[in-house]
């Protein structure tokens, strides 16, 4: 008998496929790219008119106002300053011990952990389980119907109000309900995010986006609504198909799913008890069903504002941080935003244990886990305003529009108009804030475009398709990332879905404002 050791047959360790990074590592690793990146652009500025407004041709290159230790700093520090960052209203350099206005994301994270809480309290019920299981049999041949329905309300939301982290609230109620009716996670979370974000891109009065591209190119609201109109109508119909084609082909066939029907990241997480389809709702649970419905009620009608939309009258306004305009409120306006929204739903969850009758005990806990729950979509939508404080402390941001408005001088209309939404996807995955962006992009583009033949108001329309294409897919969008955080949707998974629909409303927009700029 041979004693000689039988090499080939021991078996070697299979390699380890390639896993995408989670969000949180992906989002670092952009930091850091980022930050390269910033070490070799220059430095420059604008200089600004009384309104703070970049003026055209006034670009200049000046001295790196930070030390090479000093860059280092403010990689270090991103994610503290994406958090809580503070932007001095002089100099505009962010940091923690400024006075100004919130440049972080505090308030965004502050509401999701609320939210969880909410949810956590809620969801101890079972009420929200035992309404979803009988929605779903209801339903059981129409979820396409709920699909279209949902989507188009947020897409409408989007183009006339900015709708977007909002957006964060609704997770905890369709996931249940789209997976109670044969559809996966991707389906939930595309049809929420998908939803508002194109309703985003082809915004029509949305007075952050919109609205503040008209102030600073000095043009009505009103001015181009038919051709944003139009827009909207034909993109939010074809992301509509092009869930629904996705939803209906996993709905026949689980296995063609992107990232199957199991919990996903939570491994550890024990499963819940399963819920009885056929059990009724007790009066207890139709009361917490009522709060739920009125808490999200509230919250939707206290952000929109109305009078802006209404009135056709806005001014500069920073989205993240202030949610408000100069127009003048209507006197039912709630004007809430973050602050408020979080201790509404931090309210609602006590206010829905105390009718659960729970026990104080019992809240606290559930509460403490469910704010706990969300620290990781937290993490994820800091660094992502991490990036955004950067570019701007290193002051390199105005030198990239320089370089876009170099690049756009002189072209001939149809070319100029592509030009400009081209130029602006780039600068969206900077500037992820619409109001932002539009406030640096548009006093430099306005001007040009009346030398090239293009009316302000097209301008407009195609510095908003090239920031919403781009917002659609960026890394640093905080309802890109944290939603799929919350839905635990992989970001190569999301990407590997939505290429092709990126890709056609590429196609769709520079066909759309190509045609415009000739024959208008």
């Amino acid at each position: 008998m041979s004693t000689e050791t039988d090499t080939g047959s021991a078996q070697t360790p299979a390699k380890k496929k390639f896993e995408f990074p989670g969000a949180v590592t992906m989002l670092a690793i952009v930091t850091i790219l980022v930050w390269i990146a910033a070490l070799f652009i220059p430095a420059g500025r604008f200089g600004v008119d009384v309104d703070g407004s970049p003026v055209p041709g006034s670009f200049e290159t000046v001295t790196s106002p930070l030390s090479f230790w000093e860059r280092i700093q403010q990689l270090i520090l991103s994610p503290v300053n994406g958090l809580y960052g503070v932007q001095d209203s002089i100099t505009g350099f962010v940091d923690t011990d400024n006075i100004g206005r919130l440049f972080g994301s505090v308030g965004v994270v502050l509401f999701i952990m609320a939210l969880g809480a909410f949810i956590s309290v809620s969801f101890a019920t079972r009420s929200l389980e035992t309404a979803v299981s009988q929605l779903a049999t209801k339903l059981s041949n129409k979820g396409w119907l709920l699909i279209t329905v949902i989507m188009v309300l947020f897409s409408l939301l989007g183009s006339t109000m900015g709708f977007s982290v909002e957006t964060f609230g609704f997770y905890a109620l369709l996931i249940p309900l789209m997976t109670a009716l044969g559809y996966d996670r991707m389906v939930a979370a595309t049809m929420i995010i998908l939803g508002a974000l194109v309703g985003n891109m082809a915004s029509t009065v949305n007075p952050f986006s919109i609205g503040v591209a008209s102030g600073e190119a000095g043009v009505s609201i009103g001015d181009g609504i038919v051709l944003r109109v139009i827009l909207w109508i034909v993109l939010t119909a074809v992301a509509v198909v092009f869930v629904l084609r996705y939803a209906a082909k996993v709905k026949k066939d689980p296995a063609k799913s992107l990232v199957g029907f199991d919990i996903g990241d939570d491994e550890d997480e024990e499963p819940a008890a399963p819920v009885d389809i056929d059990g009724k709702l007790t009066g207890t649970q139709k009361l917490v069903l009522l709060i739920t419905g009125l808490t999200f009620g509230l919250m939707i009608f206290s952000v929109i504002p109305w009078s802006s939309i209404f009135g056709a009258t806005t001014g500069p306004a920073e989205y993240d941080a202030y949610h408000v305009t100069t127009t003048e409120p209507y006197w039912f306006e709630l004007n809430w935003w973050f602050p408020q929204l979080a201790m509404l739903f931090i309210l609602a969850a006590v206010l829905v244990g105390v009718v659960a009758k729970m026990g104080e005990k019992k809240i606290v806990s559930l509460i403490t886990r469910g704010a706990g729950d969300m620290v990781g979509p937290a993490i994820v939508i800091l660094l992502a305003r991490g990036v955004s404080v950067i570019m701007t402390n290193t002051e390199t941001l105005d030198t990239i529009l320089n370089a876009m408005e170099q690049l756009v001088s002189g072209a001939s209309a149809g070319a100029f108009a592509i030009l400009v939404m081209l130029v602006n996807i780039p600068l969206a995955f900077l500037i992820p804030s619409s109001s932002g962006h539009a406030t640096l992009a548009m006093p430099l583009l306005a001007p040009l475009g009346d030398f090239a033949g293009v009316s302000r108001a097209l301008v407009i329309t195609a510095f908003q398709m090239g920031h919403g294409l781009m917002l659609m897919v960026a890394p640093t969008n905080v309802v890109v990332v944290g939603g799929l955080a919350m839905a635990k949707v992989g970001y190569d998974k999301f990407l590997r879905f939505v290429w092709p629909l990126l890709l056609i409303n590429f196609v769709i927009v520079v066909v759309v404002i190509g045609a415009a700029a000739v024959f208008e």
